[in-house]
């Protein structure tokens, strides 16, 4: 995987499996990953994370579910292709980087206001 690194937030109130499913998810969404690129292994991103193995595996499992990734024996987890056609978002994928994201503006100290702010500018651009 050559994108951007992934990162858990342990504080999070969201799972870090979930935190896993919905950043990959959208970077394969997005196309910042794109359709065959080699994820790394379970092992190796739970060890990169200082997670379980199996909590990296139950956010490749969704993943797979949700057909934006595939496992191949042999052949390693790579990006899926997208289905042609419309995209039509993941309520729970954004829900999540919501949460994520507000979660994220609070750390830093912002209030309501000042995230819709936020928002409002970054759906402007």
């Amino acid at each position: 995987m050559t994108g951007p690194a992934i990162r858990v937030d342990t504080t999070s109130p969201v799972p870090p499996y979930e935190q896993i499913r919905a950043h990959l998810g959208a970077l394969i969404i997005t196309g910042r990953l794109t359709e065959g690129e080699r994820l790394p292994t379970v092992r190796q991103l739970a060890a990169d994370l200082g997670l379980a193995p199996g909590t990296v595996a139950r956010a490749y499992r969704e993943l797979e579910v949700a057909e934006l990734i595939r496992t191949r024996r042999g052949a390693g987890t790579r990006v899926a292709a997208l289905p042609p056609g419309p995209k039509h978002p993941d309520p729970a994928l954004l829900a999540t980087l919501a949460r994520d994201f507000t979660a994220a503006a609070r750390a830093l100290g912002a209030d309501t206001e000042t995230i819709l702010t936020a928002v409002h500018q970054a759906l402007d651009h």
